[in-house]
């Protein structure tokens, strides 16, 4: 029973759980930018080439399936089990990686900048009612010794009766 509690207070805590939302999202956000690499950024670099580049089907054949005769694109190749050397499919990959990244680092500058904002500087909090206290005691101690300093190196008073007071 012991291995059931502890397990269920490690998968509630607050970093698991956060955790848990951060790869969700991050899996949604990964086909985000798969999209935007693909219908977004891979049509620009076509029409700036002038051609139809497409990195996904690029490909060298390191061993083809005996006899066969079906159509030399990608996924029939794998299908019949060729094997590829893709090496179209890791540039789409590494231009998604790369196009994440600055996305990411965009997001993660425009989050700091705004808490930056947002952040106005607090003003110091009230020290606590003992310190307070402390520091009263204190003023009133050092108030004190200064009076007597002050009286121990003035001259002495006259006694009652105006006569001075002989030894």
């Amino acid at each position: 029973m012991a291995f059931v509690k502890e397990f269920r207070d490690f998968a509630v805590k607050g970093n698991v759980i956060d955790l848990a939302v951060g790869v969700i999202i991050g899996a949604a956000f990964g086909q985000i930018v798969n999209s935007l690499v693909k219908d977004v950024v891979m049509p620009v670099v076509n029409f700036l080439i002038g051609g139809a580049v497409d990195f996904s089907n690029k490909f060298i054949v390191l061993r083809m399936p005996e006899g066969y005769s079906g159509a030399m694109t990608y996924d029939d190749l794998t299908k019949a089990g060729a094997v590829l050397f893709a090496w179209g499919n890791f540039v789409t990959i590494l231009i998604n990686f790369v196009l994440l990244a600055f996305i990411i680092f965009w997001m993660v500058k425009l989050v700091n900048s705004a808490r930056r904002k947002s952040e106005v500087e607090a003003p110091p909090k009230a020290p606590a009612e003992d310190v307070v206290l402390l520091r009263e005691i204190r003023d009133s101690l050092q108030n004190r010794n200064t009076v007597i300093a002050a009286s121990a190196t003035s001259t002495p008073a006259a006694p009652v009766g105006g006569r001075p007071l002989t030894p």
